[in-house]
């Protein structure tokens, strides 16, 4: 990739003016592949389907643009954004994101800067909002081709033999759909692994988040305007994403048994955990919110079977994991633009599927375990002892940075330097005994609570 410049702003939008969709039609009834759920993963491989020849449907249940969380992109993402043919489109749409910020010892923070990143791949990412990007790969898919519908709800699958059928109701309508691969895009619907009972708590790492979007929050100097802050508090941890027009994501992630302790609306406990880190109050001195206050629980998750015969599931339809070091968009993407090269060599030798889905599965809990080890630390003293006092020998801490900008797959420089990292972390988890165990004892606590969501009554306010 070129090296980042910067983003141009969006163009100004008449509100008042309608917005032109195509007429309501009947999904085809036997497509190569039927993939379920419109967002960057479902829309990532009907574009790299069509593109391979395949007739492809696409069906999403709401209608684009709709609201979504996950709005900070990685750097890895770049590449596959130029290759789907997007990315100038998505750095008209977005802010420019040069890296991620941590608190530093004694005030202040420091900046890893994704340049820095061991082989880097792309020296930039971009903070976007979720409904416009969502909007522009879905149109994209359509213009290639893929028989794509909004408003379009599966409402039920079921196999006859290795064959998978789906009911649609669209619009009123009924439809059934004969496909010979059925791909599961649903986010965190997880619609087929949960109709096949596949779907389990993520028992290392219960949380639920509560965020929203506000203007008037303080940014970053010069270049660092655009990161990403993550912030530690007593029972998580926060995040400001800058997104175009003054606008800042603001959101906390918390453990269940601060969860519990919850009075008031969604709105006063947001900001009551947001005054329990001094920095993000500062920034927040001029805040003004613009958004409904959101909050999800059960936030991480993950299937016990990727694939079966004629069925994929896809990102978060699989497996969804704490959105700390913003890994969620490429992810799916990622595991689209893989798992859509499966399907096609599928097709092509359908006797080689069991062994070309198995070497996918391998693939992508592979790069998937590299966040969930440090994601499932970061809140430790250890990892807050690092993060704030960087240090690149042996290029560990390049390797650092070549994570936190996605770099975990088919990437086996970063991931020896990663196991000096691990081997780092232990020898201060030993001189650090006493904290590491009260750690380890809050964290065992959470799992034996466990956390349904209730405790946030209701989505959004």
């Amino acid at each position: 990739m070129t090296p980042a410049e910067a983003v141009i702003a969006p163009p100004a939008v008449d509100a008042a003016a309608p917005v032109a969709t195509p007429p309501a039609r009947a999904p085809q009834a036997s497509p190569d592949v039927l993939i379920i759920g419109g967002g960057p993963a479902g829309s990532t491989a009907a574009i790299l389907l069509a593109r391979a020849g395949w007739q492809v449907t696409l069906l999403e249940k709401d209608h684009h643009p709709r609201f979504h969380i996950g709005e900070s992109l990685l750097p890895m993402t770049m590449p596959l954004l130029e290759k789907l043919g997007v990315l100038d489109e998505m750095r008209a749409i977005g802010t420019l994101k040069l890296g991620a910020d941590f608190p530093k010892d004694g005030g202040g923070y420091n900046t890893f800067r994704f340049s820095k990143a061991l082989g880097a791949k792309s020296d930039f990412a971009l903070q976007v909002p979720r409904a416009d990007f969502d909007r522009i790969l879905f149109a994209k898919a359509r213009s290639e081709g893929v028989d794509a519908h909004e408003g379009a709800a599966v409402t039920a699958v079921n196999f006859e033999g290795e064959q998978p059928v789906v009911q649609v109701r669209q619009g009123g309508a009924s439809h059934t759909l004969r496909p010979q691969w059925l791909l599961d895009a649903s986010g965190r619907d997880a619609f087929l692994g949960s109709k096949l009972k596949l779907k389990r708590k993520n028992p290392q790492h219960q949380s639920a988040a509560v965020f929203s979007h506000y203007t008037g929050v303080a940014r970053r100097p010069g270049e660092d305007a655009g990161n990403i802050s993550i912030y530690r508090h007593p029972h998580g941890w926060m995040w400001l994403i800058p997104l175009p027009g003054d606008v800042m994501s603001v959101g906390a992630v918390c453990f269940p048994d601060y969860l519990k302790t919850r009075s008031g609306d969604l709105e006063t406990f947001l900001l009551d955990t947001l005054k329990l880190n001094d920095e993000v109050t500062e920034r927040m001195a001029g805040a003004v919110r613009c958004a409904p206050v959101h909050a999800t629980g059960n936030y991480a998750y993950e299937c016990t079977q990727m694939s079966g015969p004629c069925w994929l599931l896809l990102g978060d339809a699989y497996a969804f994991v704490d959105p700390m070091f913003s890994s969620g968009v490429f992810l799916a993407m990622h595991s689209a633009e893989k798992g859509a090269a499966m399907v096609d060599a599928a097709l092509r030798a359908p006797q080689q599927a069991p062994r070309l889905r198995r070497g996918l599965h391998r693939h992508l809990d592979a790069g998937l375990d590299e966040f969930k080890w440090f994601i499932y630390r970061f809140t430790s003293p250890t990892m807050r002892l690092l993060f704030a006092n960087p240090r690149d020998v042996l290029q560990v801490e390049s390797a650092v940075v070549a994570m936190l900008a996605g770099d975990v797959f088919d990437a086996p420089r970063v991931t020896r330097r990663l196991r000096v990292f691990r081997l780092i972390y232990g020898a201060h988890v030993l001189s650090m005994v006493p904290q590491a165990f009260q750690a380890w004892r809050r964290r065992r606590r959470q799992r034996a609570e466990g956390f349904s969501g209730e405790t946030l009554h209701g989505d959004q306010a």
